[in-house]
């Protein structure tokens, strides 16, 4: 048994997944079927948003959310603002605030600046030129995604070699953003630091943590309350899209299952 057919093993009643390596794609389940993603919403809606500062609709740095906070605070969840309010919790880079109501801040930016709605333009900016042909934003632009994982097979492979994103771009999502910031990961608990990108989460030394121990400190991605993640390390990626919403069944089988895959990709 491969290391990905162990998450046949989870106490889901679905789950499918990928694993994509320099050789080709694994799969595994029902890979065409659609998911509720949650929060995995977030990176692929990031790059979405940095299309639009490629084409100069908005600036990175431009002001944005709370005074003192730009559009990069509010992708780093470095703005201040709470979980699922824009009230602001926090000074600006004081903490690093985990919060889906920035993503929606972002996206309502970008959609007022292109002149079209945020789904709208995910849509025709992303998903249609990727053929991410069943993935569809249906409400908050923070955890709205629904999608499968094929369609994030071809995400994945995006940030592994960009074609349509400019690879200097892909590079500051995947640079940490304001370093020394401490912060919870939902579920992981307090780390210091606690290292984000734009949209990605960054592995850093976080311990315990969803990735695993073992995989290296500039490895990114995300996972939805759904019982969905994506991650990207080297030149590998794995998306896992299960139907039993995160919990505490998750947290060890998700840090042992990836620590196996990653022990297995470097074997």
């Amino acid at each position: 048994m491969s290391a990905l057919e162990k998450i046949s093993q989870w106490p889901v009643d679905s789950v499918s997944g990928a694993l994509i390596s320099p050789g080709g794609v694994e799969t595994l389940g029902e890979t065409a079927r659609e998911y509720d993603i949650k929060s995995v919403t977030k990176p692929v809606v990031a790059m979405g948003i940095m299309l639009a500062v490629e084409e100069g609709a908005v600036e990175l740095d431009q002001p944005a959310g709370p005074e003192g906070s730009t559009l990069r605070h509010l992708l780093s969840h470095a703005s201040g603002v709470d979980f699922d309010s824009r009230e602001a919790k926090r000074p600006v880079e004081d903490r690093r605030i985990y919060s889906s109501a920035g993503y929606e801040w972002a996206a309502e930016i970008v959609a007022d600046a292109a002149g079209m709605a945020f789904e709208d333009y995910l849509h025709e900016g992303l998903l249609k030129p990727l053929g991410m042909n069943s993935t569809r934003l249906e409400g908050s632009a923070g955890h709205g995604l629904i999608s499968s994982v094929d369609d994030l097979v071809k995400f994945a492979s995006e940030v592994l070699n960009p074609q349509i994103i400019h690879p200097d771009t892909l590079g500051e999502m995947r640079a940490i953003q304001y370093p020394d910031l401490r912060g919870i990961v939902p579920g992981y608990g307090m780390h210091r630091p606690c290292p984000w990108g734009l949209g990605f989460e960054i592995h850093g030394e976080k311990d315990p943590h969803w990735m695993g121990t073992n995989m290296p400190a500039d490895a990114a991605g995300h996972f939805g309350m759904s019982g969905t993640y994506l991650w990207v390390a080297g030149d590998h990626a794995m998306v896992a899209l299960a139907d039993r919403d995160f919990g505490e069944w998750a947290k060890p089988l998700w840090q042992e299952t990836n620590q196996e895959i990653w022990a297995e990709i470097t074997a």
